[in-house]
């Protein structure tokens, strides 16, 4: 999981792209970058940490241009700590490139090898990033000729990347001289929202992000999701082009991101992230009824901040008292995205803290969007204890996160996951809450895609079933041992 943004703007771009990144920082904080396209030159500043600390005044008058994009990172592939895999990336040919994703390939072996062999490029980090901005320049240089490049050319090109690569990924580039390209994987795993504003001079302005929440705040209306395999150019002057690049595109989007990673006031797929934690929260206190003893909970509380609409939802549903007990250091990053489990469980106690009086003597009813290593989860349950809680009831808005995640989450590895090979008394027990409730899968798929047509979701990591169907056993054995959480 990363964020994403790409503008075509009438003026100058390097403070739009860093107002965008800035609202997109809770999808990555390892690190930033920004690339701007001055003509045929192009001027690009990356860093690690976050956007506010990257980018001083002597960088961003050096990104110079009406077109740019930018990144901020979660690691899921390589090293948190590598400069060198900070996005975004750039090839020189052909006209020269330069790519931000968000996502996870899963054939990066395969790809490896041809890079190497067949397309004879050099790939000198270990990031998926690098290996497909090679690819589509690759593709790319295979198909100009004299006649110059055109949104033919461009369209044909991810056409073909499509057919080389495999996992989730949502892109933008820009081509030096030409424009801005982005497109979308064939499943629509990861988000990719189109905006449009009118200049001052009345010319149209074009922004795609990873969430609305990026448009929106940047004074963009939305036009609407970039579709699933569907790549669109946009020149210099504002033209759009648009064309379905794959031959059997269809829509399953991350689960995930609407449990956790999104903003709550983003609209992705047509589906309001907000409203859609208000109905896990409708139904995950449907389940809490059918095992929870009656009258064993006083109090609900959220873990804040993305699990605080279903917290209230449930509250509402049940007729218990809702009541906010945990503050929020909000200087101290998501810990689910840090890298490396001794930071993250050093970083509960730093990010939250328990206010007393709200539970000594009470019997608590605590609800988190998920439990994924359980780090968070069994820090949070001792915290109530030391305040005097009477009992804990430790809920889910997500059902079990049993497997890996292998498209563009940091969830390598079963032994990690708490509730890998665990029934749920023993996830209780290995928490050390009285009682543990689950969101169910299907409460949760009906939760997300309640109102759209959408036909499902992308569950992998809930289900073990990977959408794309080509991830096999000795992929996820592969994952484990070569990739770090």
């Amino acid at each position: 999981m990363c964020g994403i943004v790409g503008i075509v703007s009438d003026s100058g771009v390097n403070q739009q792209v860093y107002d965008a990144l800035a609202l997109l920082q809770h999808r990555g904080q390892d690190s930033t970058g920004i690339a701007t396209a001055q003509g045929r030159s192009i001027h690009m500043r990356k860093a690690k940490g976050q956007v506010r600390e990257a980018f001083r005044t002597r960088d961003m008058r050096a990104l110079l241009g009406d077109l740019g994009l930018g990144h901020v990172r979660y690691a899921t592939r390589g090293e948190a700590e590598n400069e060198l895999e900070a996005q975004p990336f750039y090839v020189n040919a052909p006209y020269g490139i330069v790519l931000v994703h968000n996502g996870n390939l899963t054939n990066t072996r395969e790809l490896e090898r041809e890079l190497a062999t067949v397309d004879h490029r050099h790939v000198n980090t270990g990031s998926d990033t690098e290996m497909l901005v090679n690819v589509l320049g690759s593709e790319l240089q295979s198909l100009v000729n004299g006649s110059g490049l055109d949104a033919d050319h461009l369209f044909q090109a991810v056409r073909r990347v499509h057919e080389r690569v495999e996992g989730s990924y949502g892109v933008i580039a820009l081509i030096a001289g030409h424009g801005l390209l982005a497109f979308r994987d064939p499943f629509g795993i990861r988000p990719l929202v189109l905006g449009s504003r009118l200049s001052d001079s009345g010319r149209t302005e074009w922004m795609v992000a990873s969430e609305s929440v990026a448009l929106t705040g940047s004074g963009y209306a939305i036009e609407r999701d970039v579709a699933p395999g569907e790549a669109i150019f946009i020149t210099p002057d504002g033209e759009l082009a648009a064309a379905q690049t794959h031959d059997s595109p269809v829509l399953l989007p991350c689960s995930f991101e609407y449990v956790y990673l999104a903003r709550p006031d983003s609209v992705m797929n047509g589906i309001n992230v907000y409203e859609s934690r208000l109905r896990m929260g409708e139904r995950l206190a449907d389940t809490i009824q059918q095992f929870t003893p009656s009258g064993s909970i006083d109090v609900v509380m959220p873990i804040p901040d993305s699990s605080r609409p279903a917290a209230m939802e449930v509250a509402r549903r049940l007729g218990i008292e809702y009541r906010e007990g945990f503050y929020k250091n909000r200087y101290v990053g998501r810990t689910f995205i840090m890298p490396g489990q001794q930071q993250r469980k050093r970083s509960v106690r730093q990010k939250l803290n328990a206010l007393e009086s709200e539970f000594r003597g009470k019997n608590v009813l605590v609800v988190d969007d998920s439990i994924v290593r359980g780090t968070t989860s069994r820090e949070i349950v001792e915290m109530m204890r030391s305040v005097g809680t009477n009992s804990v009831t430790f809920t889910s808005a997500a059902p079990p996160v049993r497997y890996p995640h292998v498209y563009g989450i940091n969830m390598p590895s079963r032994a990690e996951l708490i509730a890998s090979g665990r029934t749920i008394p023993q996830v209780n027990d290995a928490l050390g809450s009285d009682f543990l409730v689950y969101q169910e899968v299907d409460d949760l798929q009906r939760a997300i895609l309640d109102g759209t047509d959408i036909q499902g979701l992308d569950l992998s990591c809930f289900t073990g079933e990977y959408v794309t169907g080509s991830v096999t056993p000795e992929y996820l054995e592969w994952v484990e041992r070569s990739q770090l959480s």
